[in-house]
């Protein structure tokens, strides 16, 4: 008699693997956490990348403004000798970067608190009444965005010289602010969106008319948006230099910081006072870097209030 061989059981005859739930669902999430872990680390990379290569150049403006023009060119990524601060007299004084300073001062100083005084006015209204032609009047806002500011340099000058001011820092204000509005009306309508409706109702059931309803009511309720579309528009128009050589050419002593640095960097090159020259540009710098550092808190609440409605 022949032995009984053992037959290898088949597929069909073993037993369904059983697969415990909710594993290929944590296999996804592992996945997914995974790609979200290599994409921030790619974006920490670049983010250090764009720090380096901003950092570093006002970094090196900084130190070069305390050397003198050997150390400069001889040894550049060294730290200066010996703090030279005559270097920022010499800038300030000589220069005449003192007065282009109180120039560019006093110029975006009146151009910001126009700027903010209409801007928000104009985007109140835009936001918060419906009226016949709202929606064309914003748009019409918004496209000023859009459109390049040397395209319109030539007849510019010709409204402006037209009018009499051209060489006037009246001039130059109303200029910057007609250029600042558009982003200005652009950013503060979508801030005034999300602003509650029942605190302007309170107010005109208490008696307020639509000014003083503006003015102390909405107006104090939008501060972060203020405060940030109003950085915005100081640190553009500090470091404009095109409207002002345009508009200011013939009238040295109305001269912007702008204009008064471009000036030292042509004359540089025959006097050879780069010390000087990286001076003035720490002068420039610093005031705009000190108001960030100051307001970024409130930068970073008005960009998030505005962005959710």
């Amino acid at each position: 008699m022949n032995p009984q061989t053992t037959q290898p059981p088949t597929a069909a005859a073993l037993p369904p693997k059983t697969v415990k739930p909710g594993a290929a669902g944590r296999r996804g999430d592992g996945g997914r956490r995974s790609e979200v872990r290599l994409l921030a680390r790619l974006g920490h990379v670049a983010l250090a990348v764009w720090a380096v290569i901003v950092i570093v150049p006002i970094l090196w403006t900084f130190l070069a403004s305390f050397k003198n023009t050997t150390e400069i060119f001889s040894s550049p990524w060294t730290l200066p000798a010996e703090l030279r601060f005559e270097n920022y007299a010499r800038a300030w004084n000589k220069a005449n970067v003192g007065r282009y300073f109180l120039n560019s001062v006093i110029v975006v100083t009146c151009s910001t608190f126009g700027t903010m005084l209409f801007g928000s006015m104009a985007a109140y209204v835009l936001a918060r009444y419906k009226f016949w032609g709202n929606r064309a009047v914003y748009y019409l806002f918004v496209s000023g965005l859009a459109f390049p500011v040397f395209l319109a340099l030539v007849p510019l000058f010709f409204v402006v010289k037209n009018l009499g001011l051209l060489d006037t820092h009246t001039g130059l204000v109303l200029v910057y602010m007609a250029y600042s509005l558009p982003f200005t009306v652009f950013f503060l309508t979508a801030f005034f969106k999300t602003l509650p409706m029942s605190v302007a109702e309170a107010g005109m059931i208490d008696g307020c008319s639509h000014t003083r309803l503006f003015f102390q009511v909405m107006l104090p309720m939008a501060k972060p948006g203020l405060i940030s579309v109003g950085i915005f528009n100081i640190i553009g128009q500090w470091a404009q230099y095109q409207l002002p050589l345009v508009l200011l050419s013939n009238a040295k002593d109305k001269w912007v910081l702008t204009q008064g640095i471009a000036d030292i960097s042509v004359n540089a090159g025959y006097e050879a006072d780069w010390s000087g020259l990286f001076a003035a540009l720490t002068i420039a710098i610093l005031p705009m870097i000190v108001v960030y550092a100051i307001f970024q808190r409130q930068i970073q609440s008005g960009l998030t209030s505005g962005a959710v409605k």
